[in-house]
């Protein structure tokens, strides 16, 4: 995933508070970003957590060093958006210890419909809420695995391994629907 050169441009020219500049950045993140929330946590609450996340990335904008990691800035900040909404609405039932939340234990909301076997392989039961993240990612979003692991903030190995049980997870349910 990379930050197009425009974006980047936008990036530098908000950071110096260029007010167009940072609509059209908010404007460009929207599409994707509100595909990646919903994923997340359901039609349903993925509008609000848009604006908030939008409201975040324009309030932290000015920390960002490296215009170029904008993208996986985004998706970081909306995977803790996220996640911080789960737990406040109890959709989390496990937490570490530290009072963060595992992505393990994140209930798999429903996904919106775009290719219908994709979205009908991601619903599936049984898939374990970190690896439908990663999943959801990967193949969805097209993103390359070092670029899930920075956006989800765990190492590669963890990516791998998530995916590993999320694909092994499908194919048993398609063996199973297969064997009916």
């Amino acid at each position: 995933m990379t930050t197009s050169i425009r974006e980047q441009q936008w990036v530098l020219r908000a950071q110096c508070r260029d007010r167009d500049a940072l609509e059209c950045l908010l404007r460009s993140v929207q599409p994707w970003l509100h595909r990646y929330l919903r994923g997340l946590v359901g039609a349903r609450d993925a509008e609000d957590l848009l604006q908030e996340v939008l409201i975040l990335v324009c309030r932290h904008l000015a920390c960002l060093r490296t215009p170029e990691l904008f993208r996986p800035w985004v998706y970081r900040i909306a995977s803790r958006a996220a996640l911080r909404h789960l737990r406040k609405e109890n959709r989390c039932p496990e937490m570490l210890p530290d009072g963060s939340v595992s992505l393990d234990e994140i209930p798999g909301p429903p996904l919106p419909v775009q290719d219908e076997t994709l979205e009908m392989l991601l619903q599936a039961p049984g898939i374990p809420p970190g690896s439908r993240a990663v999943l959801v990612l990967h193949f969805r979003e097209e993103l390359s695995l070092p670029e899930v692991a920075a956006i989800l903030g765990i190492p590669l190995g963890t990516v791998k391994s998530r995916l590993a049980a999320g694909l092994s997870a499908l194919r048993r349910r398609l063996g199973a629907e297969r064997s009916v």
